[in-house]
């Protein structure tokens, strides 16, 4: 069942979002050669709890496992999920995923970004910007009377025609009271298809994208999953609100 969102209640999923956004500013100046992954999850916590909210992923269960930090943080092949450790070092060159959600005031907000740790190879900055570029052409379809393919499609469209492909094992999703809410949003898909989009609806839209091959496989900790190929890649994601003058982005600062 999809729950359509009051003004009000996109309102406070508004100032979870600015909370998640705040804290992915504050991660992205921490992310040097040298720095490890467990630093940039205390830092994440750190922030949340003082803001009042507290992190949506931190004990977040599939399958009867709990997901045990407060951050996914993937590093180059790594798509999603990735569990952030203190023996987990950045290097120059590296590509980092960081996914971050919080819950305040008995709402949701969900964004990632893709940032590079340093100097990064011409391939790895087009990678990141078509990726990024693939969620504002997902976004610009969020209009009422559109149908959800139009997002999916328009995502598709966009990271193949720059030679990437997208990842179909994992997909956005509907975000409100639940962190995971019904639609499930695909990144890839066709024109006409599928729901009507509706004033009210909430989206967290999240191309994943392979610079290779879009299999991925899962390590052996259950969460983290890498492309098959060894190939890298780049995620990124907002939460977006479906109103009568198009996108409402909930998750940009």
């Amino acid at each position: 069942m999809i729950v359509l969102k009051s003004p009000v209640e996109i309102e406070i999923m508004r100032r979870a979002n600015l909370i998640v956004a705040e804290v992915l500013a504050e991660l992205r100046r921490h992310v040097r050669p040298g720095a490890t992954t467990g630093e940039l999850d205390r830092i994440a916590e750190e922030l949340t709890r003082k803001r009042g909210a507290r992190p949506a992923f931190k004990g977040y269960e599939v399958n009867g496992r709990a997901f045990p930090r407060s951050v996914c943080i993937s590093i180059n092949e790594e798509v999603v999920h990735g569990i952030p450790t203190d023996d987990r070092v950045l290097r120059e060159g590296d590509i980092v995923g960081i996914d971050f959600g919080v819950s305040c005031d008995g709402y949701f907000g969900d964004a990632a970004i893709t940032v590079p740790v340093g100097s990064v190879a011409p391939e790895d900055e087009r990678l990141m910007a078509v990726t990024e570029a693939a969620l504002w052409a997902g976004i610009e379809e969020v209009q009422p009377g559109k149908r959800l393919g139009d997002v999916s499609a328009a995502i598709q469209e966009r990271v193949e025609e720059d030679g990437f492909s997208v990842v179909r094992e994992f997909v956005g999703h509907g975000i409100g009271k639940r962190l995971h809410e019904e639609p499930q949003i695909p990144n890839f898909g066709q024109r006409d298809r599928g729901i009507r989009l509706r004033q009210g609806m909430v989206l967290a839209i999240e191309p994943m994208v392979n610079a290779g091959r879009p299999e991925v496989t899962i390590k052996n900790d259950g969460w983290t999953a890498v492309t098959r190929d060894g190939c890298r890649s780049a995620h990124f994601e907002h939460s977006v609100a479906v109103t009568d003058k198009g996108p409402y982005v909930l998750s940009q600062a």
